[in-house]
């Protein structure tokens, strides 16, 4: 049987983000994760809430990010 945090896993661990326009494919999720993680922490004003926003939805384990 599976454990929780293995239920909220993507099943794949590749992921699509849309951030100002620009469309991404990313092979690993975590590297997703960590890049958005340090764009949200570097910048200020729009770029962060569109940092944020898709950090979030990765966080949440979605194959398709994006800012809008």
């Amino acid at each position: 049987m599976l454990a929780i945090p293995e239920l909220a896993m993507p099943r794949s661990r590749k992921v699509i983000t849309i951030c100002n326009g620009k469309r991404e494919g990313w092979t690993d999720y975590e590297q997703a994760k960590a890049y958005f993680l340090e764009l949200m922490m570097t910048t200020e004003g729009e770029e962060r809430e569109r940092a944020e926003c898709i950090y979030i939805q990765l966080l949440h384990g979605l194959v398709e990010c994006s800012d809008e």
